[in-house]
């Protein structure tokens, strides 16, 4: 039978506790939200609202095709011109998700004979950009400038390494100046994923790689994303005038998709602008994720301490991490949940994400709650 092996898989992740479901939100939700990425609060502000209304009304409801037709509009290059002044970088290209940004800028910069160094816990849209690139990808350990030094070593021809800014399951950072080092010793490029870090870390939000001293580095190129600090949808590559340019003419995901949504541009745009005039926003993503780390290490929970805004909470199982996080929505809080095979290390844990609109009853409540319920 066609698709017969479907079965069994499902019955695989059912027995092992790994079936994933769909759970629509309500629009007027009564949960405390820790498990989104709107490390800002401001995927519902009025100004990024009234961003993404004011752009529909004005471009209407999509891009009408890919960015090489029609699909970049006046606003398309102003978010994009905006994004790269906030950040530090001599140019900027949004694609249509922060997916799609990661398999560009890998692709494109991994050439047939180049070498790829790729961090072992980067996220799946990096390690798929490293599956579908011309190069060959050497896998090191995490976080871990000496291990990218060696395997660099190795090669003679073109290289880039490839890493994540804040690693999405634990909150931790990389080490990107020790990560700069190792490539320039070898004459390679270094490309950062700051999708964790742009809004929550570097001055006023302005990313990792800012803080790190690199912005603006000929050797440096950064991708981000702007359904998380920036609450609205999409992605971009931020570098060099020159590697943005060949992006445009190499970059499959760019060439071939869709522009992103003028709403979500509008929305994107509104909401950097914001940050521009609050940056301690940033700061006060910083003071949440730190003050909910505090109280539940006091409450005696395994927690990894947060370099930016995602806190992780250790479970014992994978089922148990479930049904914590099922008994934390019973109880009006809403926490993430990430098991095998999403995390490399095996370990499940509950993800908590620190918002800067977070009040501090807010913070006791969560901090109770997962107390509360934990196996």
């Amino acid at each position: 039978m066609a698709f017969g092996w479907i079965d069994e898989q499902a019955a695989a992740r059912r027995r092992a506790g790994l079936v994933r479901t769909l759970r629509p939100r309500p629009a007027d939700s009564p949960l405390l939200d820790l498990a989104s990425n709107d490390y800002l609060g401001l995927a519902r502000h009025p100004e990024v609202v009234e961003g993404a209304a004011a752009a529909a009304r004005t471009w209407g409801g999509g891009a009408t095709g890919s960015r090489l037709v029609t699909g970049t509009t006046e606003l398309h290059t102003e978010l994009e011109r905006e994004l790269a002044d906030f950040c530090g970088f001599e140019a900027a290209l949004v694609f249509s998700s922060g997916y799609a940004a990661n398999l560009a800028a890998v692709t494109a910069l991994a050439p047939h004979g180049s070498l790829i160094v790729s961090d072992a816990g980067n996220h799946a849209s990096l390690i798929d950009g490293c599956r579908l690139a011309r190069g060959t990808t050497q896998v090191v350990a995490h976080a871990d400038p000496a291990a990218v030094r060696k395997a660099l070593g190795t090669h003679d021809g073109p290289a880039i390494a490839v890493s994540d800014t804040v690693f999405s399951v634990d909150g931790d950072a990389a080490p990107l100046a020790g990560l700069a080092e190792a490539c320039r010793e070898h004459g390679a490029g270094l490309v950062v994923d700051d999708a964790h870090g742009l809004g929550v870390l570097g001055a006023g939000g302005r990313g990792a790689p800012q803080a790190a001293g690199l912005a603006g580095a000929d050797d440096v190129v950064v991708t981000v994303t702007l359904s998380k600090s920036l609450g609205s949808q999409g992605g971009a590559v931020l570098g060099p005038a020159r590697v943005v340019a060949h992006l445009v003419n190499a970059a499959r995901t760019f060439i071939f998709d869709t522009g992103l949504a003028p709403a979500s541009a509008g929305a994107a745009l509104a909401a950097l602008r914001l940050l521009g005039r609050e940056p301690e926003r940033a700061a006060r993503a910083r003071e949440v994720a730190t003050g909910l780390h505090a109280r539940l290490t006091a409450a005696g929970l395994e927690a990894v301490r947060p370099d930016a805004a995602v806190i992780s909470v250790r479970a014992p199982s994978p089922e148990e991490a479930v049904q914590w996080a099922a008994d934390c929505r019973a109880a009006g809080l809403f926490v993430g949940c990430f098991r095998p095979p999403s995390v490399p290390d095996g370990i499940s844990r509950l993800r908590l994400t620190a918002r800067a609109d977070l009040s501090e009853e807010q913070i006791e409540r969560a901090v109770r709650v997962i107390g509360e319920t934990r196996p």
